[in-house]
């Protein structure tokens, strides 16, 4: 009998560790989702992109629901709203988008929405200095590629951590707008994010004013922002979207640029064909590195628990291999 009431002990006191632990995900999930439906009680958050999603969580903290609209796994240049995104837009308490001309759909939505609407729009990127699109070819010699309908400026802040810090601020401000009964919360949380982004900012600066090349060819032209606080120059097989096949004439461009400046990896990222860089390295006898443009994550780093800190950590990692 003893030993049955033991037994029966051990059993609850597992269970309640179960529960326990089953209490604390859902706590956890409902501070941020990549889908799913709006939360009572919370303050209901849509994003149009990954990095805007990690930041509205980790300034939202315990105070949110965060739905990023793109699924892991998917390119955003080439995602727009369905009817059940565009319903959860409208009921959300904001929809946090970047602006700049990243979001091709953003305008016809705001046009479009209706006027009982309940979502107050946050633009991320309001206020920020745009470096311009310098890649936009005055011919128009990507074959296939209406650069008329590229953004004249580059929308790629948030791969500056600086740049990162002013998108997140503006996403505190609109938390606090939306909810002011924990404006000090989301100030709270917003230092701590902040404070990191400088940690950030403080290990690249460092680490990559001691390379001896600050040279690097990209998938695309994502890298301005970077490139520009650090002292690179970034030379792009695709523009600012990453949706135009290269002409011979930029493969021979190219691949001149590789030469003289002695490249040693071509970049290439996981959410689009590595084709035209695998190409490009084999005829230049080098090798492919990846340089993640986080403008989604793939559905292996979810499942890693990587988020924009660890996934900017790595690309620092891989940046350094290729300009020793």
């Amino acid at each position: 009998m003893e030993r049955n009431r033991n037994y029966g002990k051990r059993r609850r006191g597992k269970l309640l560790t179960l529960l326990l632990a089953a209490a604390l995900v859902a706590a956890l999930s409902g501070c941020g989702s990549s889908k799913g439906e709006l939360v009572e009680g919370k303050v209901n958050v849509m994003t149009s992109f990954y990095p805007l999603y990690d930041f509205a969580t980790k300034i939202g903290g315990e105070h949110v629901h965060v739905i990023n609209l793109v699924p892991a796994g998917v390119e955003p240049h080439d995602w727009s709203p369905k009817s059940k995104d565009i319903r959860q837009m409208n009921e959300a308490d904001l929809l946090v988008y970047q602006g700049s001309g990243f979001e091709t759909w953003v305008d016809d939505y705001a046009k479009s929405r209706k006027s009982n609407a309940k979502s107050r729009l946050v633009e991320a990127s309001k206020g920020v200095t745009l470096m311009e699109n310098h890649e936009e070819h005055e011919d128009g010699d990507h074959a296939g590629h209406d650069h008329g309908k590229e953004s004249a400026y580059d929308p790629h802040i948030w791969l500056s951590p600086a740049g990162a810090k002013q998108l997140a601020a503006n996403i505190r401000d609109g938390l606090a707008e939306a909810d002011p009964a924990h404006k000090a919360d989301y100030e709270k949380n917003f230092a701590i994010f902040s404070g990191q982004l400088d940690d950030l900012d403080r290990t690249y600066r460092e680490a990559l004013a001691k390379t001896q090349k600050k040279e690097i060819v990209v998938s695309h032209a994502a890298f301005g922002y970077l490139c520009r606080d650090y002292g690179l120059t970034q030379k792009a097989i695709m523009g600012i979207a990453p949706d135009a096949e290269p002409t011979a004439k930029d493969m021979k461009e190219i691949n001149q640029f590789v030469k003289a400046n002695q490249v040693k990896y071509i970049f290439f990222e996981e959410l689009v064909s590595d084709k035209l860089a695998k190409t490009l390295a084999k005829d230049a006898g080098i090798e492919t590195l990846v340089l993640n443009p986080l403008e989604g994550l793939t559905k292996q780093e979810v499942n890693n628990g990587d988020d924009y800190l660890s996934v900017m950590n790595k690309n620092l990692q891989n940046l350094l291999k290729a300009l020793q």
